[in-house]
């Protein structure tokens, strides 16, 4: 081998072994963020039944709205334009995008506590306690973006455990007092607790004063994304009230603990961008042609475990499910067939998804999640009103894979005009 090919060929032994260390951290944050999700579900499933599981589902729900707007505004544009740069830019960013989600959720929360008090009931105590979590949960999930911009993911991992510790006291006291409010009130706690020690390991201090500035440097992505999210998890958000209406409360319940028995690909999915949009946005800026196979590798890969965890879901004897889920386990078992084939379409798309951020191309990205929303919302209450809650199993996941097809066909106009835009032209003489 010749002195300049050792050049080249180190160089890309280094990239390589950079990028299978940021993505084993990601794999490693996402399986923290899984498991203690998952153990929360599971808990109050069995602490409090079906009916009172579904009004923490409902909570759960509307905080992955807030979610979403909190990243739609402040995080996706900080990973997708901060994600590799010098450290005093990144820092910079970051002060700005974190206090950007501490205002979001303070603004929200606000709002949330004050429909709580109103609603009254056993839903109203529960919307009240998360509206004054909701700071906390949106400031330790704004860290996690910020670390792995830096591709410093073993930082986010480490808060997601710091937040999984925390959580196991904050649980044993709310099962003691058994009230959905103590569950969310436990769950925002530890996340709280998390967040502050995200400001120890970055030293950060979140600027809210400067979230004007962000929103205006970014509102080219910012205002689509946001748009984009909310139209994600607002459907999620719909179909779930939808279907207590149509089919009562328990039926959410078992929803959501079908989604449970799926839960590790559903918070890969949920936090997706931690990682792979980051990492779309160094193929981009390194080897643009790998891009587009990069995005099937990911995509591809989650549909398939996913449907060899639904497989081996269905296999699960009745006497482990009730150990898991209790009394839940009955209703969430009809439901994993079809939860799995839209957890396998989710996760075909947020490859094309991955793609379509890193290129910035957000008038596609936005069509894509708004024709996938309004698919999601007709398929799963037109489900419900034909066939109770399987049959909206059954129009989600029909939705899903619909969709999933929609994402492939704008990356794929996407990546053909991106490559005519970076030819030269040949100017003749």
């Amino acid at each position: 081998m010749t002195t300049e090919e050792e050049k080249a060929t180190a160089p890309a032994g280094s990239t390589r072994r950079a990028f299978a260390g940021r993505l084993s951290w990601g794999l490693a944050d996402q399986a923290a963020s899984s498991i203690s999700n998952f153990a929360v579900g599971i808990y109050v499933a069995r602490s409090l039944g079906v009916t009172a599981f579904g009004v923490f589902s409902l909570a759960w729900v509307t905080y992955g709205v807030v979610l979403n707007v909190s990243r739609g505004l402040a995080t996706d544009p900080l990973v997708v334009r901060f994600s590799g740069v010098p450290d005093t830019a990144w820092r910079g960013a970051v002060a700005r995008s974190s206090g950007t989600a501490l205002g979001v959720g303070a603004a929200i929360g606000a709002a949330c506590l004050v429909a709580g008090l109103a609603l009254g009931g056993s839903v109203g105590p529960a919307f009240a306690c998360l509206g004054v979590m909701l700071p906390g949960l949106l400031l330790q999930d704004a860290w996690r973006y910020s670390f792995f911009a830096a591709g410093t993911g073993k930082k986010a991992f480490v808060n997601d455990l710091v937040w999984g510790v925390a959580l196991v006291p904050a649980m044993v006291v709310a099962a003691r007092v058994g009230t959905v409010a103590a569950f969310v009130l436990a769950w925002g706690a530890s996340a709280t607790v998390a967040a502050g020690y995200g400001y120890v390991q970055s030293g950060i201090l979140p600027r809210t004063a400067q979230a004007r500035a962000w929103l205006r440097e970014q509102r080219d992505l910012g205002y689509r994304y946001l748009v984009e999210n909310v139209s994600l998890s607002g459907a999620s958000q719909l179909r779930a009230y939808g279907l207590g209406a149509i089919v009562g409360i328990g039926a959410v319940g078992a929803v959501r603990g079908a989604e449970l028995l799926l839960g590790p690909f559903l918070a890969v999915l949920m936090g997706l961008s931690l990682v792979t949009v980051a990492e779309a946005a160094r193929v981009l800026r390194r080897a643009p042609h790998r891009l587009g196979r990069f995005c099937l590798l990911l995509g591809g890969g989650q549909a398939v475990a996913a449907l060899l965890w639904g497989g081996a879901l269905l296999l699960m004897p009745d006497r482990l499910g009730e150990l898991v889920l209790g009394d839940v386990w009955h209703s969430a078992a009809q439901l994993i067939v079809p939860v799995t084939f839209g957890v396998a379409g989710a996760g075909l798309g947020t490859g094309a998804a991955a793609g379509l951020r890193a290129l910035a191309a957000a008038r596609r990205s936005l069509r894509c999640q708004l024709f996938a929303s309004a698919c999601y919302v007709a398929g799963g209450l037109g489900g419900a009103a034909l066939a109770g809650t399987v049959g909206s199993a059954w129009g989600v996941a029909t939705a899903t894979l619909t969709a999933s097809a929609v994402w492939w066909l704008q990356l794929h106009s996407a990546l053909r005009e991106h490559h005519q835009n970076s030819i030269p032209e040949v100017r003749t003489p």
